[in-house]
């Protein structure tokens, strides 16, 4: 029994490690889309090329603040 408490309680950790790169994943993709919008998409969404630019420039584990 004391495998199977073992293994149950590093399952939720195992699901936390996958969403992260899951997050980061779904991070890239979106700073890469920010990028490559036109200068009127940004000010649809109230964003100048500069912030666009430096948002995009962050590193990947450079995560938002909550």
């Amino acid at each position: 029994m004391a495998y199977l408490s073992t293994a149950q309680s590093l399952r939720p950790a195992r699901r936390s490690v996958f969403a992260l790169i899951g997050d980061l994943a779904a991070l890239y993709r979106q700073r890469r889309q920010l990028a490559q919008m036109s200068d009127l998409e940004l000010s649809d969404i109230g964003v100048t090329r500069a912030q666009a630019r430096a948002e995009a420039d962050r590193s990947i584990w450079d995560l938002p603040r909550r």
